[in-house]
């Protein structure tokens, strides 16, 4: 399953994770996603939404 917010679309973000020898290899950074029950078009759905969208009021809870 993708890793992807469904309110505002945030995916992971990728990078490097640095050794103290400078050493670089691949790292994913993943939104913290949560699995709501919410209103969506009148109707309760479960979906998956990033906690930054729950706490600013984005997503309207059953």
């Amino acid at each position: 399953m993708a890793q992807v917010c469904e309110v505002c679309g945030k995916k992971p973000m990728s990078g490097h994770r640095v050794s103290h020898a400078h050493n670089l290899t691949k790292r994913r950074w993943y939104p913290n996603l949560q699995r709501v029950r919410a209103v969506v078009g009148g109707t309760h759905k479960r979906i998956r939404v990033c906690v930054s969208c729950l706490r600013s009021g984005k997503v309207q809870k059953v």
